[in-house]
């Protein structure tokens, strides 16, 4: 998965538990005039009924070669197949992706941006079933400027943190995001579906050299709504400045814990990884304060 401005962010795919569990990755942008994916479209050349006759001619060479190969590999790709095909034929995947269906009021009130409309498009995709869904704030890390780029801001080339943040990224979180929850609320789905606001780290408590602050991951916010999550309730507390947590300090495993508690998940679930090896999913502890 390439941002951009040509990072590859890590932790994107599901290494060693295998592409089966791969996520559906796209960077095409939502709030865009033709939005569209070419996934879930045929090319022009190949209408269903062609791709019906391909499907067919590729099944019975499929039947012959399984009589030489029946391993794992080769009934996964079935599987592929099948799923690819599923897409491709389903139109509840299509209506999902499709935004203009969604009244233009709905559209106004997330924001016609990138965030805006990648989030609705986040709810559609909730209201036809997917568990699981990830949102980028915006296709870039880097932040330097207020027409494009993500919350990466501690000043590059020059550039100052605090304009780009009052004119960019608050405005734009201050619009989406309430939207988001009040309309899940609205539709009666806030309550089965778990929201997780967050990044990877905070800002320094010094301002540099750039009259931006840097990378500080030992104290910050992570907003968390829904899923059994109790509504108006704060966890934890910082120091005077910002630097540590001064009540109740939560590490990223404990969110993760409570994540998958939240979920229906054990938190003390163990993966066999490479080598045979069992790895925990977390080693954190659900944060039962803020469950309902």
């Amino acid at each position: 998965y390439i941002m951009r401005d040509g990072s590859a962010p890590p932790g994107q795919h599901a290494s060693f538990l295998g592409k089966a569990h791969d996520p559906f990755l796209f960077t095409n942008d939502p709030s865009s005039k033709n939005f569209a994916l070419p996934e879930l479209s045929l090319p022009t050349n190949i209408d269903p009924k062609r791709l019906a006759s391909r499907r067919q001619l590729q099944q019975l060479v499929d039947q012959q070669s399984r009589l030489l190969d029946y391993s794992a590999s080769a009934r996964g790709l079935d599987a592929y197949y099948e799923r690819a095909l599923g897409m491709l034929n389903s139109p509840k995947m299509r209506n999902a992706f499709d935004l203009t269906q969604e009244p233009d009021k709905i559209r106004d009130t997330y924001g016609r941006h990138t965030y805006g409309q990648s989030v609705l498009l986040a709810r559609r995709l909730v209201e036809a079933g997917t568990k699981f869904v990830n949102v980028y704030f915006s296709d870039s890390i880097g932040g330097q400027s207020t027409t494009f780029g993500g919350w990466d801001t501690h000043g590059f080339n020059n550039t100052r943190m605090y304009p780009i943040v009052e004119k960019r990224h608050l405005p734009i979180t201050n619009q989406t995001l309430p939207t988001f929850l009040n309309d899940l609320d609205d539709r009666g789905l806030l309550d089965e579906t778990l929201v997780v606001w967050m990044g990877e780290f905070g800002r320094t408590p010094k301002i540099n050299a750039n009259s931006s602050r840097d990378h500080w991951p030992q104290c910050y916010t992570v907003l968390l709504a829904g899923g059994g999550i109790k509504r108006g309730y704060v966890y934890g507390a910082s120091d005077k400045n910002a630097s540590y947590p001064a009540e109740n300090p939560v590490r990223p495993d404990d969110i993760a814990a409570t994540m998958y508690q939240l979920l229906g998940i054990d938190p003390h679930t163990e993966v066999i990884g490479v080598g045979d090896r069992p790895l925990p999913i977390t080693t954190g502890n659900a944060i039962q304060d803020i469950i309902g």
